[in-house]
């Protein structure tokens, strides 16, 4: 294994960021909350920075050679729950429709089953690019659809191609991690 490019203490920068990342759902979801209709460019900015965060967390720890086992899991359990937190908020606000909660709670439940079927076994449960893709268009859609008004539709329409990226991704990851497992 290569050796870590920071000292110690940075080298917890990646996790720091993850943990602030879990601790930003709270206060989005009270700002979304407070929000009329939905619509709140306050959330979207604290949604962004967690948008950034995920990026700027997994690229220090690759680039530092500081990936644990604690930001494998940490980092997109923070996603999952920030997004669904979104989608859950915004379907309550009658800003996305109800098949996008079904499809994205059927989502992570299909993750979670592949994750507790395989981790146990061995296997690496990596991010794949077409997962990264969908992350970065679900957060970018998702802070479209808190800023701008109910009535247009594009940022629904980026949010459906990056849910179909997300379960194209889910589908790409179980498959491959099933194909190892028959070998």
């Amino acid at each position: 294994m290569a050796t870590r490019a920071v000292p110690h203490p940075l080298a917890q920068l990646p996790n720091l960021l993850t943990i602030a990342r879990l601790a930003l759902i709270p206060v989005f979801a009270v700002l979304t909350l407070a929000a009329e209709g939905g619509h709140s460019w306050p959330a979207a900015t604290v949604f962004a920075v967690a948008g950034v965060t995920d990026q700027v967390d997994g690229w220090l720890a690759r680039r530092w050679r500081v990936e644990s086992e604690f930001g494998k899991v940490a980092d997109p359990l923070a996603d999952r729950l920030m997004i669904d937190t979104a989608v859950v908020l915004l379907w309550l606000a009658d800003r996305l429709p109800w098949a996008a909660l079904a499809v994205i709670a059927a989502r992570d439940l299909f993750l979670l089953g592949g994750y507790r079927l395989f981790v146990p076994r061995g296997y690496d449960v990596s991010v794949n690019l077409l997962g990264k893709l969908a992350t970065w268009i679900l957060y970018a859609s998702i802070g479209f659809v808190l800023v701008t008004h109910e009535t247009d539709r594009w940022p629904l329409w980026a949010f459906w191609g990056g849910l179909g990226l997300a379960v194209a991704a889910a589908l790409q990851y179980t498959g491959s991690l099933a194909l190892r497992l028959r070998r």
